[in-house]
């Protein structure tokens, strides 16, 4: 599913891509610069990879035959991002692909000029990203994951899990801004629902463990997975946490239940 989505995503934006000058001269290498928000290594990066070069190829682009693909993984790390946003502009691509707020954000301030399209974004118009849906403006257009005012229904769902829950911890990234803002959003659901928020922001492993361990010591509580590179990074363990502790616990993406998640909430 996520794959299947991805190539269609890609392959999108590829289309959209200021190549048109390629019918006229097919012999030009073309280069396009990639900064992904996931680690190099986690297997949805992989997917992800493999289905962004498969989207390619079936648009007539194969790398090192008329395409170089220059990649880097921000990790959503903030420095990190900052540093290769400035790598990938100073190789001059004819386009750059960003996956995630924090990418998008650290190319933005690289760049005015190169086009920029993106994926895998939360509500591009909140985080500032583009001023409107039907006109990005400036260089940057992509397409937008969800919007903030969904991750309110993330609690709803939950309280049908759970009719007794008073109580919701919400894993997100604190550094990502929609992180910080699809926790408004859930807040101003919780207030009409009579659930308690508990943000928790996810950093290392120790600390997801001891701050859900911590959470779980009450009980009629539950979890709400916000999607972010970050939280994605740990989802393997938030799943064996959540089971641990018998704590029912929403996701954003059908993927996480294949792993093993109990319910998802959104495309």
């Amino acid at each position: 599913m996520i794959r299947r989505a991805f190539i269609t995503l890609l392959g999108g934006a590829a289309a959209a891509w200021p190549l048109a000058a390629r019918a006229q001269q097919p012999a030009r290498m073309r280069r396009v610069g990639t900064l992904m928000n996931l680690v190099a290594d986690d297997p949805t990066s992989r997917v992800r990879i493999a289905a962004f070069a498969q989207g390619l190829e079936q648009l007539g682009w194969s790398e090192g035959r008329n395409v170089r693909i220059d990649i880097r993984w921000g990790e959503n790390d903030v420095d990190r991002d900052r540093r290769y946003a400035a790598e990938l502009v100073a190789l001059a691509p004819d386009v750059i692909v960003a996956g995630g707020t924090l990418s998008v954000t650290a190319l933005q301030k690289a760049t005015r000029t190169l086009p920029i399209v993106f994926v895998g974004v939360s509500d591009p118009v909140g985080a500032g990203i583009v001023d409107s849906l039907a006109r990005p403006g400036g260089n940057t257009t992509g397409f937008m994951e969800f919007e903030y005012s969904l991750s309110g229904k993330w609690l709803e769902v939950l309280k049908q899990l759970a009719p007794r829950l008073t109580r919701a911890a919400v894993l997100r990234a604190a550094n990502n801004p929609a992180g910080i803002a699809q926790f408004g959003a859930i807040r101003a659901a919780a207030s009409s629902l009579g659930v308690d928020l508990s943000p928790i922001d996810v950093r290392d492993t120790s600390e997801i463990e001891r701050a859900i361990a911590a959470f779980a010591r009450s009980s009629n509580g539950g979890l709400i997975v916000t999607p972010s590179a970050e939280v994605s990074a740990y989802r393997a363990l938030i799943i064996t946490l959540a089971a641990r502790h018998k704590l029912p616990a929403v996701y954003a993406f059908p993927s996480t239940v294949a792993d093993g998640g109990l319910i998802s909430y959104g495309r």
